[in-house]
């Protein structure tokens, strides 16, 4: 099983640790494309105008500071520096370490500024979204898009990929549609379903718990993920179809 997250906005630096090595990091074949990223954004955030470029406000300069020298700050594991509604929802901390054994396994976190990464992998906390624009990269989506599908193809082989990344992210790399499963979250009011993103996050971060943490082999098919999520939620599957991958309806009544 292959978990996809997007990464969170905010990030929980670390106070101490080793400086970054690229070199350490999951999927080797990106080192390159990494090194340019990494550059393109220390040279664009030390420009009068990176807060324009990063689309960001000015209570956020320390954080596109710290973007100038992400190969001098310390570096924690991805699990530990990505934070949030999600973040929180998965519980990584308060895992067994069986289950996060599962979880550094499992999960794959795509990022703007990475490509993909491990859930182990030691980053530095940065600012900088897959919407962005670098001067000398281009708009991110488009140039992670071209360089993720040899990597992220060979990582997934004939793994089920339950898709729990937000629409900017899933959209540098899908999986084959028929062993890909998008989640999706709406709330039921009144017979009216609607999509509320601030849940959706929670709930995408409860389900990789669930599914990380839940006895039992984990799900092979989009079938036996429908069994296993619901466990604990009303839930619906969309098939295939085409080039769209299954869809996993989660379904949250209103309280």
């Amino acid at each position: 099983m292959l978990i996809l997250l997007p990464p969170s906005e905010g990030k929980t630096a670390a106070v101490k640790g080793r400086r970054l090595d690229l070199a350490s990091l999951a999927f080797p074949g990106l080192t390159d494309a990494r090194s340019e990223v990494l550059a393109a954004l220390a040279k664009a955030s030390a420009h009068h105008d990176a807060h324009a470029v990063l689309g960001v406000g000015d209570s956020l300069a320390e954080e596109v500071r710290r973007n100038t020298e992400l190969h001098e700050t310390p570096a924690a594991p991805a699990h530990a520096i990505y934070s949030g509604v999600l973040y929180d929802a998965l519980g990584y901390r308060s895992m067994t370490p069986t289950q996060k054994r599962k979880a550094d396994a499992a999960v794959v976190v795509v990022s703007a500024l990475w490509g993909a990464v491990g859930f182990a992998d030691p980053l530095p906390a940065y600012r900088l979204s897959m919407s962005v624009e670098l001067p000398d990269t281009g708009r991110l989506a488009p140039f992670w898009r071209q360089r993720l599908a040899a990597v992220l193809d060979d990582r997934a082989g004939d793994s089920l990929i339950v898709d729990c990344r937000s629409s900017t992210y899933a959209t540098v790399w899908s999986g084959v549609p028929e062993r890909t499963v998008a989640v999706n979250v709406f709330q039921e009011r009144n017979g009216v379903r609607t999509v509320v993103s601030h849940f959706a996050k929670h709930t995408r971060g409860e389900l990789a718990r669930h599914l990380l943490t839940r006895r039992g082999k984990q799900p092979a098919t989009a079938g036996q993920l429908l069994r296993a999520a619901s466990e604990r939620w009303s839930c619906e599957l969309v098939p295939a179809t085409g080039r769209k991958a299954a869809q996993l309806n989660v379904v949250l009544a209103d309280a």
